[in-house]
């Protein structure tokens, strides 16, 4: 097997993980069923990843493409980091780590550790930072920093892991609605 073919695999066995740890959350997924959904030997996981929590690990590698949201005037902060949330849940649904881990949070505790820091790094204080250069003080910025990111968790997991009622709204109108309601967060 050549190295291009290695990684087309490694990355087939990925794209698989993450569908099926998103749908059905860590317990429930085996090894085989990767596996098989990947057309590959278990073995090849195994070898590529240690086993099951090494493939979990690799499939929940996220990245959140936020700063863009925060090149700009904070009146139009809210609009911008909605636009930013409402593409990832509608890009590629059922297959995004950040919605893998999540789901995961609850079943493993190295999940939950994974998205807290994850979430404080790339999301809590990029955001304090933005909002304190914008003219806040520090206790403010960081209160309000704390408030956004509470509220886009707290919709996220409602709309995302128990597809509550939010999930009926179509992209324009969560967004519009996200957007607003970031806004007078951010406003106070």
């Amino acid at each position: 097997m050549t190295s291009r073919d290695a990684a087309a695999t490694k990355q087939r066995i990925l794209e698989q993980a993450r569908r099926q740890f998103a749908q059905h959350g860590f317990t429930a997924v085996t090894v085989k069923g990767v596996a098989d959904a990947a057309g590959v030997s278990p073995n090849l996981i195994t070898r590529y990843f240690g086993g099951k929590d090494g493939l979990f690990l690799a499939a929940t590698q996220v990245t959140i493409p936020v700063a863009n949201s925060f090149d700009g005037d904070r009146s139009a902060l809210g609009a911008r980091l909605a636009a930013s949330i409402v593409q990832r849940w509608f890009g590629a649904p059922g297959e995004d780590p950040l919605l893998v881990l999540q789901r995961a949070s609850g079943e493993r505790p190295e999940a939950a550790e994974a998205l807290a820091a994850f979430l404080d790094a790339n999301s809590l204080e990029p955001l304090y930072a933005y909002l304190r250069d914008s003219g806040l003080d520090e206790e403010e910025a960081r209160n309000r920093a704390a408030a956004i990111d509470a509220f886009v968790l707290g919709v996220s997991t409602r709309r995302r892991v128990l597809r509550s009622e939010l999930a009926e709204a179509g992209p324009e109108a969560l967004e519009a609605w996200l957007g607003r309601t970031i806004q007078r967060l951010a406003d106070g």
